[in-house]
Order: structure tokens, then sequence, then C-alpha cells
């Protein structure tokens, strides 16, 4: 069930998702829960199966594109699809124009194989490169 999370920010297991999705360092993965209760435009939803909570998705919404910030499955559950899942219903539900993702080489794959187009950004750090990702929505007739 795709869910929202704006008010469980404090929950261990979402703070246990962000940082998967994030540094693990305390720092970031406060800094990243402090963006989702001051942004206005962000939001974070949860996909549970059998009322655990097996993975999370943040967004920022801007017009008709939805830009994924943080996307995170506990680590029991990965393979099982529930990041394509997470994302199919993140869809669904906000019907957006176009989705996009700024990730790292080791994600390249998974968002290729679900049907986004992945360009190279370059280097953004020394060694670390970067790639857009970009879905465009067809829409239902």
């Amino acid at each position: 069930m795709f869910i929202s999370l704006q008010d469980r920010l404090e929950d261990p297991i979402v703070q246990e998702l962000i940082e998967y999705a994030t540094l693990p360092e305390q720092e970031y993965v406060l800094a990243a829960l402090k963006e989702y209760k001051e942004q206005e435009a962000m939001t974070l939803y949860g996909f549970e199966d059998e009322e655990q909570l097996v993975a999370l998705i943040g967004i920022e919404k801007q017009n008709q594109e939805v830009k994924i910030k943080h996307l995170a499955v506990l680590p029991e559950n990965r393979l099982k699809d529930y990041g394509r899942g997470i994302i199919s219903e993140m869809i669904g539900t906000l019907k957006p124009e176009i989705v996009t993702a700024e990730i790292e080489e080791d994600a390249v794959d998974f968002f290729r194989n679900i049907g986004f187009m992945v360009y190279s950004l370059g280097e953004k750090y020394p060694g670390v490169e970067h790639f857009r990702c970009v879905f465009e929505v067809e829409e239902e007739e």
C-alpha cells in the first residue's frame, strides 16, 4: 500500500530507510528529513506490505515534473520489485508528465530496466560519475 510518511518522519524505520538513500552519517539523515518537514514541494511516501514499511520514495514536485530525491528498500526486501512498485504507485497517484532522478552508477541498470532514459552528467565528485534519469509518462487514452 502506497502511503504518505509526512507524519512519520521521526519513526526509526523511516530514518533507517532514509539512511540507505543518503550517506549513513546522522547529519545527512537529519538534513534530508528536515527538507521533507520544511519544503512544501517535497513529500516522503512509503510502500507497506503486510503493514510493514518496506520502501520509501522522497520526491520534489514542480508543476508536472516529479524529481526523485530519495529511493530506498530495506535490504531484506530488495530484488522483490518494491523499488519498481513504489515508483509505479507514485506515478499513478501524482500523475506527473515527467519523472527525473540524479543517480550514481550503481543504480543505472535499475532505472534503465524500468524504462528511464539515462544520460551521463560526468563526474560530480572526483571518481564518482552521476547520471540523469528521465521517464516521460504516457497519457492514458
